[in-house]
């Protein structure tokens, strides 16, 4: 099975999610979550922080890359060939987030309980992430062993973030 087969995606969009800023994004929307659902114990507030923490960091993310990009060109890649290569380059960011932020909606909506909006919400991010770091090691190596750690270690960062939510209280 392929990486766009099993993450039902074009071969573009797996690219997208397959970066370095997918796997800081989903980190990212993981840590908000936990931070503003202990706060204040709703998936609203949950999901507003999240939704303007991950459009500030892509912003940020963009800026950086468009200045850096500039400055490794000595400004010969000129600024809106390097704004649009920066914004390719973090779209992982944004896109990876709209699988959480739309759990967190069902929270929202009451479609579900608050409560179950955010742990699945997290427990997805995890899953997710395991997902994305199978993908990667799969892409350099057939050995099972190095894809399954690979895959445990990448989701640990949201299963470390699972925990500190089972001990936090609000």
């Amino acid at each position: 099975m392929s990486d766009e087969e099993l993450l039902g995606t074009t071969p573009k969009v797996t690219r997208i999610l397959m970066s370095e800023e997918a796997i800081y994004g989903l980190i990212l929307v993981s840590g908000m979550i936990v931070v503003s659902y202990n706060l204040t114990g709703t998936s609203l507030s949950a999901l507003v922080t999240v939704v303007v923490t991950v459009i500030v960091f892509f912003c940020a993310h963009v800026y950086a890359g468009t200045l850096a990009r500039l400055a490794a060109t000595d400004g010969r890649a000129g600024l809106p060939e390097s704004l649009r290569a920066a914004v390719h380059h973090s779209l992982g960011m944004l896109l990876i987030s709209l699988i959480p932020i739309f759990v967190l909606l069902l929270g929202v909506t009451k479609a579900v309980d608050d409560d179950f909006a955010v742990w699945l919400a997290l427990f997805i991010d995890a899953l997710a992430l395991g997902v994305l770091g199978w993908l990667a090691v799969a892409k350099w190596t057939h050995h099972f062993w190095l894809r399954l750690a690979s895959a445990l270690l990448t989701a640990a960062f949201g299963g470390v973030l699972i925990i500190l939510k089972a001990f936090i209280h609000h």
